[in-house]
């Protein structure tokens, strides 16, 4: 019998009503919820396209969405200047950088700078470590879109076995801490592990974000396993057309496991939502 499908639009959409329900209820209380971007560069490039797409969505829900655009001459003091200024004003309750920054800027040096109370992408090395200790809601979003996927299997994760595939700072070890904890029994893989299909063969849970298109196949999947796919991989096909694809053998995994998200459609609209509930949460402090 083929694998239940978790659906990340459907989903996303599911919380983006919770989301606005609480954008009014801040708004209505005098303290709106508000997200500032800082985008450098011009033109259609793909990080343009998120950040216009993003103040749409924002407007959709109540949340007021400011775009800072800095010119593709920016350097590394005028973008830290920006987010130091963001950080320091009082009407500002979220914040994030656009990647990629120009060429010689350091990205995580500029992610310091960030008000870990604003850090709505979760990427201030503060809130990483937040994260371990549970001191925090403002959690990497893709790591909690995961988990967030994980809990519709309403499988019990106390003393599963919980494979990770994958230990980016971003994504894959923050993905592990939160399986943590939840007193699941966590196993963090990387492209030096050894034996690892006979790793993720015994998980109940099996998180792969390796960004390896086709990694996991079907012999690397223990039968009814929950598998959350979070590669994302842009790949030419034979006519020249380029396509999306994930880490997981779909169409062969799908018949051995028990739930399974696709891509797309599976991780990435739930890290958007992912990403507004941490404004909203920002501002609700």
């Amino acid at each position: 019998m083929s694998a239940r499908i978790i659906d990340g639009k459907a989903l996303a959409e599911q919380w983006r009503r919770k989301i606005r329900e609480r954008a009014s209820a801040l708004r209505a209380a005098g303290r709106p919820a508000r997200l500032d971007a800082v985008l450098v560069g011009h033109g259609d490039s793909a990080a343009r396209v998120y950040a216009e797409n993003q103040g749409r969505t924002c407007a959709d829900l109540g949340i007021d969405h400011r775009l800072h655009e800095l010119p593709p001459t920016a350097g590394y003091d005028d973008i830290a200047g920006r987010v130091l200024l963001l950080s320091a004003d009082e009407e500002v309750t979220g914040i994030m950088v656009h990647l990629p920054l120009p060429e010689g800027v350091d990205a995580h040096r500029v992610q310091t700078l960030i008000d870990p109370r604003k850090d709505v992408e979760g990427v201030n090395p503060a809130n990483i470590g937040n994260v371990v200790y549970g001191r925090t809601s403002l959690v990497p979003c893709t790591a909690l879109a995961a988990l967030r996927m994980i809990e519709t299997a309403g499988l019990d994760l106390k003393g599963r076995t919980c494979v990770v595939v994958g230990a980016s700072d971003i994504v894959g070890k923050p993905i592990a801490v939160l399986l943590m904890r939840t007193d699941a029994t966590v196993i963090s893989c990387n492209k030096f592990t050894e034996s690892i299909a006979g790793l993720t063969a015994r998980a109940d849970v099996l998180v792969s974000a390796a960004g390896v298109p086709g990694l996991v196949t079907r012999g690397w999947v223990k039968p009814g396993a929950v598998v959350i796919d979070v590669g994302t991989t842009r790949v030419r096909q034979a006519d020249g057309t380029t396509r999306t694809v994930g880490d997981v053998a779909f169409d062969e995994v799908r018949e051995v496991a028990g739930w399974i998200s696709p891509v797309p459609g599976g991780v990435g609209p739930m890290t958007v939502a992912m990403l507004l509930q941490n404004v909203v949460d920002a501002a609700d402090r």
